[in-house]
């Protein structure tokens, strides 16, 4: 018998969410169905999946829930049906009467909640002004789950500009790490999308799965990018998924020819606030 392990196939699906959650989750349960009968095992969904206002207010105060309120309960069912991983954002509770957190889940088959990140850099730039709606994440240990043989790490939109965010995730031992983003459109701004995504998995040596709104709000173009910057698949300004496989034979192979990790002369340390 083979010890030869088969490349396994994630999804990253794109929406465009709004402010009724019940609809919002009617449509991650489509795209996931979708994905799942292409046979993805992992099925990404963007930032505030949950619920969405173009601008942030207290009617996104109102609309967070509790990591067991009805949003990821919805999840939960759609995983144990589909039999699949799901990693999706959502408006979480916090207790701040003003101000949520931006937290991503992570569910896997058996509707089991297995990691949850909550997002550390806040979007105060290109005029909006995230941190008057939204609390920073705790810096703590990255949140890590297993898929197969591989294993996942989470990060969020505006973190992407930060690579120390996604080098810490790496040397946490992620061999994919999953960005559920909102990437606003802009002048500019799908191109940094482009290069941000592309370059974190050059220099980390890992796959990354990025899941974008799709317009009118968002920039589109949810893809998933391999370590060595090949962009495998890709969807443009529609709602619908994308499908990749992955291995960690790929993965191997990368880090033979391009030792990057290996050669580096710097870590990464949290600052002092």
């Amino acid at each position: 018998m083979s010890d030869r392990v088969e490349p396994l196939a994630i999804a990253v699906a794109q929406i465009a969410p709004g402010e009724d959650t019940a609809a919002n989750l009617e449509q991650l349960r489509d795209l996931a169905t979708t994905a799942a009968s292409r046979g993805a095992k992992l099925v990404v969904f963007p930032e505030y999946s949950s619920y969405f206002s173009p601008a942030l207010g207290s009617n996104s105060v109102a609309a967070a829930e509790a990591l067991d309120g009805p949003f990821v309960a919805g999840l939960e069912a759609i995983a144990k049906v589909l039999d699949i991983h799901i990693v999706a954002g959502m408006l979480e509770r916090s207790d701040d009467d003003s101000r949520f957190f931006n937290t991503l889940v992570a569910l896997d088959p058996h509707g089991t909640l297995v990691a949850k990140c909550r997002k550390l850099h806040l979007y105060d730039a290109f005029g909006q002004r995230e941190s008057d709606w939204v609390m920073p994440g705790p810096i703590e240990e990255p949140r890590l789950f297993a898929l197969g043989d591989l294993t996942v790490g989470m990060q969020t939109c505006y973190d992407i500009r930060f690579p120390e965010v996604s080098r810490r995730i790496v040397d946490a031992g992620a061999d994919v790490i999953v960005l559920p983003s909102e990437w606003v459109r802009g002048p500019l701004k799908e191109q940094h999308w482009r290069t941000l995504v592309t370059a974190r998995a050059i220099e980390n040596t890992v796959y990354f799965a990025a899941a974008d709104h799709g317009p009118p709000v968002g920039a589109g173009n949810s893809m998933i990018v391999d370590p060595m910057g090949v962009e495998l698949a890709t969807i443009g300004d529609e709602t619908g998924v994308a499908i990749a496989w992955v291995s960690v034979a790929r993965i191997a192979a990368v880090r033979a020819v391009n030792p990057a990790l290996a050669l580096r002369r710097f870590g990464v340390h949290a600052l002092p606030h």
